[in-house]
């Protein structure tokens, strides 16, 4: 136990990036408590003929769960399916890796609805954030 003294001579500081040691700290600690996260990163990628990106998506697959991070469609290409391409291949290959279920969040009212279209659930949302909006939780089980 730190005793009142202790604690005083302890300083503060405010750094300008996230420190590595501290999430590996707490890297430890939530493996000792809940098993290893095994992350597997996750990213598929749509280019046209001249190698441009049109579309993507970025995530990563932990405790046998995938989080999709990133989905985007670039505008002119969007209606044309890419999205619901995407998220198939995604869950095609959280499947292949062992995962459970898929989880994403989004600020969009359009892209809820898209999730909603393929299956996913809503799982929370938190009211305000970002100011005047809110962001919103699925979930889709691939059991």
């Amino acid at each position: 136990m730190i005793k009142k003294e202790d604690i005083e001579k302890i300083a503060l500081s405010v750094e300008s990036a996230e420190s590595g040691e501290l999430a590996a700290m707490l890297g430890e600690e939530i493996a000792r408590q809940f098993g290893p996260r095994d992350e597997t990163p996750l990213c598929i990628t749509a280019r046209d003929a001249q190698e441009t990106l049109i579309a993507g998506l970025n995530g990563v697959c932990h405790w046998r769960w995938l989080y999709v991070r990133h989905l985007w469609v670039d505008a002119p290409q969007r209606g044309r399916g890419w999205g619901r391409r995407l998220m198939a291949e995604a869950e095609r290959l959280a499947k292949d890796r062992g995962c459970v279920g898929i989880y994403v969040d989004t600020f969009d009212p359009q892209a809820a609805a898209f999730y909603e279209d393929i299956g996913f659930a809503r799982a929370g949302e938190i009211v305000g954030f970002p100011p005047g909006h809110q962001r919103l939780f699925f979930r889709k089980s691939l059991e």
